[in-house]
């Protein structure tokens, strides 16, 4: 079955060029030219991954991601024409996976997709590796890839998903910012730990009762962070 993407943004030609060559590669593409006919799609359709432009007419990009992630876990990769690290940052907080700064190369959209898919589709096959994951209130389904707090269902990005799988399949293993950004995010992503530091936050915000006093996801200062079993 072809992979759904969605592609958001209010330049024709750019949606029109994105979804000819992607529809070249077999994919299933509907598109959407402002926010809330993005969010509409969303909640009408399940994709795969979204294209979402930054500036966008009714709902900004950062309204889509944040709207979005109060009832789906789809990967977002953020298209912004602003190369500013806060831009980017901040696009990430509000729970996109990826950024591409524009003018881009539709080869770039295409590896960046197909990089998110292969880890958002991992199945793990580690030997002796629960597939479910408990901790206090935390259980975490690692097949179904899906994180539950006292039974209510956390929505987790594709990222954030996989820092805690991570950790939490290495309880009291450190690691540092640069090993999770290479083994989440890949060796090639072109951002910093930085990035790490983001969705660290936003995982805590979701999974943690006081973000400022975490019980699952904890800081070793000057070294990475760690998951307390």
């Amino acid at each position: 079955m072809a992979k759904k993407v969605l592609v958001v943004d209010d330049e024709r030609i750019i949606v029109k060029g994105i979804r000819f060559s992607l529809e070249q590669d077999g994919y299933d593409v509907d598109c959407a030219y402002d926010g809330e006919e993005a969010v509409e799609k969303m909640k009408q359709t399940e994709y795969d991954i979204v294209l979402l432009d930054l500036m966008l007419p009714k709902l900004s990009g950062l309204e889509v991601c944040q709207q979005v992630r109060e009832f789906s876990s789809v990967p977002i990769i953020m298209l912004t024409a602003k190369g500013e690290d806060i831009d980017k940052i901040l696009g990430l907080e509000y729970g996109a996976d990826d950024y591409i700064t524009k003018p881009f190369n539709i080869l770039e959209v295409k590896a960046r997709i197909k990089a998110i898919m292969r880890r958002s589709q991992h199945i793990d096959t580690v030997k002796g590796r629960s597939r479910v994951i408990e901790s206090g209130d935390l259980r975490i389904d690692s097949e179904a890839r899906r994180a539950f707090i006292g039974g209510r269902e956390v929505y987790l990005t594709v990222k954030e998903f996989d820092v805690l799988e991570l950790l939490a399949s290495n309880p009291n293993k450190v690691f540092s910012r640069e090993s999770l950004l290479n083994t989440v995010w890949g060796a090639d992503y072109p951002g910093d730990v930085r990035t790490v530091d983001v969705h660290i936050r936003r995982l805590r915000e979701k999974i943690e009762e006081d973000a400022s006093a975490p019980k699952y996801v904890h800081t070793k200062w000057g070294v990475g962070y760690y998951f307390k079993g």
